[in-house]
């Protein structure tokens, strides 16, 4: 994709289990070019569509990308996704204080616009937002 002129493209799986081959890529185009999705449930990451669930604790998979300079990270959290119940801002504020200096967005959850303003106030960079929008209980006009 980034060969085809993508400005940023987003890795999930690949890092978690083929990390060699994504560290190439990482050294071929820079870190910079990566937007990092990792699916979590209770704290350990999912692959392949969540499928399969690792021992990896998102921790640790943050860190050791971010030693070899990649900054950008979403985090979805498997058990609120879709379900209108709001974010996993506890969550998201530890993966912020053991990994330090990330830009992270969060993802699954999101219901109303205080949940925006609650992942702002806990230090997160932005929210992806997609059934609230759907059912309408969020408007793209307010947003």
């Amino acid at each position: 994709m980034l060969n085809a002129g993508a400005a940023l493209v987003t890795i999930g799986s690949l890092a978690v289990k083929r990390r060699e081959l994504f560290l190439n890529l990482v050294a071929e185009f820079g870190a910079d070019k990566f937007f990092i999705g990792a699916d979590v449930n209770n704290e350990r990451l999912a692959v392949h569509g969540w499928l399969e669930q690792t021992d990896v604790l998102v921790y640790d998979f943050i860190n050791a990308l971010t030693s070899v300079g990649l900054q950008q990270f979403f985090c979805t959290d498997i058990a609120k996704d879709g379900m209108m119940e709001g974010p996993s801002t506890a969550l998201y504020q530890q993966i912020l204080q053991q990994c330090p200096g990330i830009t992270l967005i969060a993802s699954g959850g999101v219901s109303k616009l205080e949940d925006l303003h609650e992942l702002q106030a806990a230090g997160l960079h932005g929210a992806i937002v997609g059934k609230a929008i759907y059912e309408g209980t969020i408007r793209l006009e307010t947003l």
